[in-house]
């Protein structure tokens, strides 16, 4: 099975764009701390030439996983929603009927996700629920232990 990195625009130009970085500027400072360290000569004892080289192995690592990344991404799209729906890449709140708390969100592909930060996959089972629902409609979400927790769309913004 190919494996996919799904994601929104934003999120792969951001990816572009660390990956340009590492692969320029951070690596020209690596090698120039490289050349640095093997000028204070013998290499067994050089701390500072050990540190660089492992650091190098770190950017190189990090580069190859963008570039994987980057050649696996499929654009999460907002496009076959309509204007007043949630969509990928929008933000919306939702208020827990049960207990009357209000939470903001923002979807956005699996790879991104981080729920304490108000971002959530459209995979997650929150995600999943909410998209294609407009401001006021009630979406019902399964909860791990079987129980189903209502939350009501208050507010969209694209």
């Amino acid at each position: 099975m190919k494996q996919e990195y799904r994601m929104t625009q934003e999120s792969l130009d951001k990816l572009k764009e660390e990956q340009e970085y590492l692969s320029t500027v951070r690596m020209r400072e690596i090698t120039a701390q490289i050349k640095e360290a093997l000028s204070f000569g013998d290499l067994s004892e050089n701390a500072e030439y050990h540190a660089a080289k492992d650091e190098q192995g770190k950017v190189n690592s990090r580069i190859l996983e963008l570039e994987t990344m980057i050649s696996k991404a499929v654009i999460i799209a907002a496009d076959e929603y309509a204007a007043d729906e949630v969509s990928p890449g929008c933000t919306f709140k939702i208020e827990d009927l049960e207990f009357g708390d209000e939470e903001q969100y923002r979807i956005v592909g699996s790879q991104e996700a981080d729920p304490m930060a108000g971002l959530i996959s459209d995979e997650s089972p929150v995600g999943k629920a909410v998209l294609g629902h407009k401001v006021g409609e009630v979406v019902e979400v399964e909860a791990p232990n079987d129980s189903v927790v209502k939350f009501r769309i208050t507010d969209i913004q694209k």
